[in-house]
């Protein structure tokens, strides 16, 4: 899959997707929202409405899907039950294996590393964080879990909550476009 998306379910937690969107966009990345459903119009954990750039019909008929780069980059923000959500929808779990196993970089938050990323192949010795409390799956799986903020290993990029949101959202842009850019952002904000 060819391209940075963040992927939305009813129940997301908004501060986990919109931060790093922010914090992508001020870097210059083209990252687009994608409701997993036919209608673009989905609804966070506390009740606020947000319009997606894309419902997922669009996003499959406009995505080149087949080789990818590890700056290609799905975004799955935590939530619930909008990490559940994401989980269970199939047609979007497919895609993601896929992708992770052509070299493309996923990024997951708060519940999302436990509940999303838990379902791709081989996640065993790769270092990862999640909320705490739903750490079981990934150690299940193999991996070994981080309590930080934010952990990268390879073409994984995992937070553990809303608190480290705009951590998430610069460790993501580092990624695709440099430390560099990623400082040009930070100093922006004056953090």
């Amino acid at each position: 899959m060819k391209g940075i998306y963040i992927f939305l379910a009813d129940g997301f937690e908004i501060s986990e997707a919109m931060t790093p969107v922010d914090m992508l966009r001020r870097g210059g990345v083209n990252v687009k929202t994608v409701s997993i459903y036919d209608d673009r119009i989905v609804t966070s954990s506390n009740r606020i409405p947000v319009v997606a750039d894309m419902a997922f019909g669009e996003f499959k008929a406009s995505t080149t899907f087949g080789p990818c780069l590890p700056t290609d980059v799905m975004i799955f923000p935590g939530g619930m039950p909008g990490s559940s959500n994401l989980a269970a929808f199939s047609k979007l779990m497919d895609i993601m294996v896929q992708h992770y196993t052509e070299g493309g970089t996923v990024a997951a938050i708060c519940a999302a590393p436990s509940l999303v990323l838990s379902k791709l192949p081989d996640i065993a010795g790769k270092k990862m964080t999640c909320y705490d409390g739903f750490e079981e799956a990934l150690i299940a799986k193999g991996a070994e879990y981080v309590k930080e903020g934010v952990v990268k290993d390879g073409n994984i990029i995992t937070g553990r909550g809303p608190g480290w949101a705009l951590e998430f959202g610069l460790e993501i842009l580092s990624h695709i476009k440099g430390a560099d850019m990623a400082a040009k952002v930070r100093s922006g904000l004056m953090l």
